[in-house]
């Protein structure tokens, strides 16, 4: 019984791209740089199935024998968001970059809001989540006004304090902002951002949510779907894919958890792709520029790397890669244009073999796709041929 195992590293990257200037993203290299800032930085386990002799990887040990095959993908859709990245690795090209608003939004755009929430909003800035609560965060609790903002990516995020907004009204004024953001304001996520805490000790809370386009044609997870196949999501895949082409999905708290319900849903017998985004690289640490607890989070996942790889199946294949960058050494707290790295192992495939650089990352799914016998035709290169024995 064949399954597919795609774990993110939620935005891993490893080196700018040769369009990064043009994002200005030039000098970015989100793994690269926390390696040459951490001192005795070291993962074993992915080092052992070759990450560090990835072409152009920085600051991760070569392995003399790889037990993986490794490589490095370049994202051919425009943009470097959450949203695009994972559509890419789906098999889903965007050849438009999803709209952002460096500037806040349009006034159409919040008075159409505004009408539709019955209540004023607050802030429509580009700002960092942690900021906009610290900065607006009081008035809000004052006024009851759900704080608007955005950030360099596509999204229009909702921050509200849980005693102010319970959660499930912010959740549906979410779903009204998702509703009428369509055409050229057709953002990548809507994402509700609830609160808690008092003054001067705002803290978001685990319970956010995203609301997402569907995405802009058909990925691997439908063609699966339609087969007959099974598609287990874990993290926010489901939201990502605004629960399109999934038939089983769960929700985690943090990486560790993450790690834990991969884990799970790997003692089943089924046939078909389990698709895990780890979201804390990113989230907790990336957007933070926290490069020591990113460099922990590395560590943390490196550690229980063992766990999955003695919980595969003969006939599982297991892809590890990431969906863009977000390099918390250098000054932007957004996204970076990047390389990711592709890492692949299985009981039945090669090892040390140097998948080189690929032009999409939906090789990913052209491969998984031939490896589970969908005929449909998927964007992108398989590299079977070559990982097979």
């Amino acid at each position: 019984m064949k399954r597919a195992v795609i774990i993110v590293l939620d935005s891993v990257g490893m080196g700018e791209l040769p369009d990064a200037e043009k994002y200005g993203d030039r000098g970015s290299n989100t793994l690269g740089n926390i390696a040459s800032s951490v001192g005795d930085f070291s993962l074993p386990n992915l080092e052992a199935l070759g990450l560090g002799n990835i072409d152009n990887m920085a600051g991760i040990k070569k392995s003399d024998k790889p037990c993986g095959c490794f490589g490095r993908m370049a994202e051919k859709s425009a943009g470097k968001d959450t949203t695009t990245g994972h559509w890419e690795i789906s098999g889903v090209i965007l050849k438009n970059p999803f709209p952002v608003y460096p500037d806040g939004f349009p006034k159409e755009v919040i008075d159409t809001f505004e009408k539709a929430i019955n209540t004023k909003v607050i802030g429509n800035i580009a700002a960092s989540g942690t900021e906009i609560i610290k900065m607006l965060g009081d008035q809000h609790v004052k006024t009851g006004y759900p704080i608007v903002y955005t950030s360099a990516d596509s999204v229009f995020q909702i921050a509200a304090h849980e005693d102010v907004v319970p959660v499930e009204k912010l959740y549906e004024m979410c779903q009204k902002a998702r509703d009428m953001l369509t055409g050229e304001h057709a953002v990548g996520r809507v994402i509700a951002r609830p609160f808690n805490g008092t003054s001067g000790n705002y803290k978001r809370t685990e319970r956010r949510r995203d609301f997402s386009l569907d995405p802009l044609g058909k990925t691997l997870l439908d063609y699966l779907k339609e087969k007959g196949q099974m598609v287990k999501a874990v993290g926010k895949i489901e939201d990502i894919f605004n629960r399109r082409g999934i038939t089983d999905a769960v929700h985690t708290h943090n990486n560790m958890d993450g790690v834990d319900k991969t884990l799970d849903y790997l003692k089943d017998s089924f046939e078909g792709l389990l698709f895990t985004n780890l979201v804390d690289f990113d989230m907790l640490y990336g957007h933070r520029n926290d490069i020591k607890g990113y460099a922990n989070a590395m560590v943390e996942f490196d550690n229980r790397l063992p766990e999955i790889l003695n919980a595969l199946k003969d006939d599982d294949i297991l892809f590890i890669t990431a969906d863009h960058g977000c390099d918390p050494t250098t000054e932007s707290t957004d996204h970076s244009r990047e390389y990711v790295p592709l890492v692949v192992y299985g009981n039945k495939i090669k090892s040390n073999i140097n998948l080189g650089t690929r032009s999409s990352f939906s090789d990913i799914a052209a491969t998984i796709a031939e490896y589970l016998g969908i005929d449909e035709e998927i964007e992108g290169n398989s590299f079977m041929s070559q990982i097979m024995g």
